[in-house]
């Protein structure tokens, strides 16, 4: 067998169908590398040590029996507000969770494909935050430079995946939540349509808005995870028809017409576009018109998008703090947007979802012109850690929209969005920059066939964060 193991999740998947690696030596690895640097990222929330192990057994036992699975023996992680039985979903939160009884659905197909999961990764508080800190668990810090957040919500998930403790994750993402900390660790991240990987035991997440997704460091390893991911139950609100994400890295994307866009939506907020960051996706859409693509500036008419959002986020906000065994464990700021929720959660709720087909429509337009909008992620760089840990609850909202304006419509909107790395901010290059691939419903396949094209072009995926732990 190989002493070198790999670290990507389709080199991985290949080494135990070969027989190069076990199932046992990938995930002591992942253990040990966890164990390592929680003391500096601090990345998980729950480790399943002794599962893990028992299960890397039997993949071991199946692989040498002749079984093969898309991803039979290969560790990942999940996101701590994904159910995995016999672990507490606290979803960022203090308190004294149960654990609980049966895997979610993604969890589930997750298995079904082979994985074993190694362990459940930080979130901020129910997921509010593009910042992965709070007091249940303390600060999840960027690899590529400690001083800084990986962003959130599914900042843990990106700052393991990033440092490669494992290679691949799955994240959630309900205003950017995947998108965000993709861009500012590195990764290739998916939002994809809604109802594409289940959010079983609920039915939908957070009013609709909330989508699971993975992150990896290539977009064949991002496409392969939501392949294994994808599905729906009974009981599920939204099953998008299938879409063939898995041989899309490999397919040419064609000449395509793509907006390069800047103008973030409507939200009544102060916002600025960093230099920096502008600069990167200009390079990118400089690169994909090398490419042979029709790159122009336009801009999708988002109207009042903004009011759509804030009564599915806040009423979605609501119904989970419902869930903590202490609410007064929660931060001020939950409490204070849960209240909103409850507010709005009525007829504003009602309008909000009403105005979505519209909104669908108006935004929509632009694909009359173009295939695929190109926007940056983020608005800025990475921030640093505790940027926002002692803001008010409007400060924190003011300075979260100004850092991240760009990704939160498309969950409105439910379509597919994939980030990409950009380059950094930084001559030292610990500064991760983004850009997101936006596309009309159903276009994962697409999106990811131009994502795949890029990354041959820009070889992102051959740097690494200094070593950490």
């Amino acid at each position: 067998m190989t002493s070198v193991i790999p670290k990507g999740l389709g080199q991985q998947v290949k080494a135990l169908a070969d027989g190069e690696v076990t199932s046992r030596a990938l995930v002591e690895q992942a253990l040990r590398r966890i164990a390592e640097t929680q003391p500096t990222l601090n990345a998980f929330r729950r480790v399943r040590a002794e599962a893990a192990l028992r299960e890397a057994a039997d993949a071991d036992r199946r692989l040498a029996a002749g079984e093969r699975l898309p991803l039979l023996g290969v560790p990942i992680a999940v996101k701590d507000d994904t159910d995995v039985a016999g672990e507490p979903t606290a979803f960022g939160c203090s308190g004294d969770f149960p654990a609980k009884t049966e895997d979610g659905e993604a969890v589930r197909r997750l298995r079904a494909a082979g994985a074993v999961i190694v362990g459940k990764t930080n979130t901020p508080e129910l997921g509010q935050w593009p910042f992965t800190e709070g007091p249940a668990f303390g600060d999840t810090r960027n690899p590529w430079s400690l001083a800084h957040t990986p962003g959130g919500s599914s900042g843990g998930a990106a700052a393991a995946v990033a440092a490669g403790l494992v290679p691949a994750a799955l994240g959630s993402d309900g205003a950017g939540s995947v998108r965000i900390p993709a861009a500012w660790t590195h990764l290739v991240g998916i939002k994809p349509q809604r109802g594409r990987i289940s959010t079983w035991p609920d039915a939908e997440s957070f009013n609709g808005i909330t989508c699971n997704g993975p992150l990896a460091r290539t977009v064949a390893d991002a496409a392969l995870l939501l392949h294994a991911a994808s599905g729906n139950c009974d009981g599920d609100l939204h099953c998008p028809d299938p879409v063939d994400v898995l041989s899309a890295p490999g397919r040419d994307p064609g000449r395509l017409r793509i907006a390069l866009s800047f103008k973030p939506a409507f939200t009544g907020t102060p916002k600025s576009l960093d230099p920096a960051v502008r600069a990167a996706v200009t390079r990118l859409a400089e690169r994909l018109a090398a490419l042979g693509h029709e790159v122009e500036e336009a801009e999708p008419r988002y109207g009042a998008v903004g009011l759509a959002f804030l009564p599915r986020a806040t009423a979605g906000l609501c119904e989970w703090a419902a869930r903590v065994p202490d609410p007064l464990l929660l931060d001020v700021r939950t409490r204070a947007a849960a209240r909103n929720g409850r507010l709005l959660r009525g007829g504003a709720l009602r309008l909000a979802r009403a105005a979505e087909e519209p909104l669908r429509r108006r935004v929509g337009a632009i694909f009359q012109r173009y295939d695929v909008v190109l926007s940056p992620t983020t608005a800025t760089p990475p921030l640093r850690i505790g940027a926002m840990a002692r803001l008010s609850g409007w400060h924190t909202d003011r300075a979260m929209i100004a850092a991240c304006p760009y990704a939160w419509p498309w969950n409105v909107l439910g379509w597919p969005a994939v980030n990409v790395p950009a380059g950094f901010a930084d001559p030292a290059a610990t500064l991760p920059l983004g850009a997101q691939l936006l596309g009309p419903a159903c276009s994962e396949p697409l999106l990811i066939s131009l994502a795949a094209q890029l990354e041959a072009d820009q070889r992102w995926h051959e740097r690494w964060p200094r070593a950490v732990g």
